[in-house]
């Protein structure tokens, strides 16, 4: 499907048409290289690879760097495939900015990696209500799980078990969110509503 990849850079809020204030999410959406172009004659399936972000080349392995220097590029730190281009309307090297891709009332899906919560409980990580009373002689069971499994058959704790554990830095995709307004000359797409991830981290739009 059509996209771009870009970096999140943080909410603010604009106003609609119709005089209301909308919260939306900016993106820095490329530019993107072309840095291969995949054909079913050869790969068996047809989708343009994009470049986002500069790298240095000492930080580059001599492999990526050949793979760079076929598109005529400079070394790029992310590498996504985008299956649904029009082969013959992009070219191995070509920059890809935002106002190619989108327009405002487009609609896109936005993948990104949500953010990174450590080891939580079954209260903030599942939403359980806790079990037991605040009295009656106990004092620390107010957000324990409670009983996950019987102890004398089957004698184990089933597959699937919410339970404690860590949360977050999972990849999360939000469908069918509207572009409210594209800066071309920034290469800022401003997408209605939150995003998946910190400020800095970057995600894939698909329109």
């Amino acid at each position: 499907m059509p996209g771009l990849i870009g970096k999140k850079i943080g909410m603010t809020s604009v106003f609609s048409a119709d005089g209301k204030n909308v919260a939306c999410t900016v993106i820095e959406a490329g530019p993107c290289v072309v840095t291969q172009v995949k054909t079913a004659a050869t790969d068996g399936y047809e989708a343009l690879q994009l470049g986002f972000e500069e790298k240095k080349e000492k930080h580059t392995t001599k492999p990526e760097l050949g793979h760079f220097k076929k598109s005529g590029t400079t070394p790029k730190r992310h590498l996504v495939e985008f299956k649904e281009f029009d082969g013959g309307e992009f070219k191995l090297g070509d920059v890809i900015t935002a106002d190619k891709i989108f327009g405002a009332d487009d609609f896109v899906d936005v993948i990104g990696t949500s953010k990174g919560k450590g080891h939580q409980g079954v209260v903030k990580r599942h939403g359980f209500g806790g079990v037991g009373q605040a009295t009656h002689g106990q004092h620390n069971r107010l957000r324990a799980p409670g009983s996950v499994g019987a102890s004398s058959f089957p004698s184990k704790v089933f597959k699937g078990m919410r339970m404690g554990g860590r949360m977050g830095g999972d990849t999360v995709t939000i469908q069918n969110l509207q572009i409210l307004k594209v800066i071309p000359e920034n290469n800022l797409v401003l997408v209605k509503g939150s995003l998946p991830g910190a400020k800095g981290s970057i995600v894939i739009l698909n329109k």
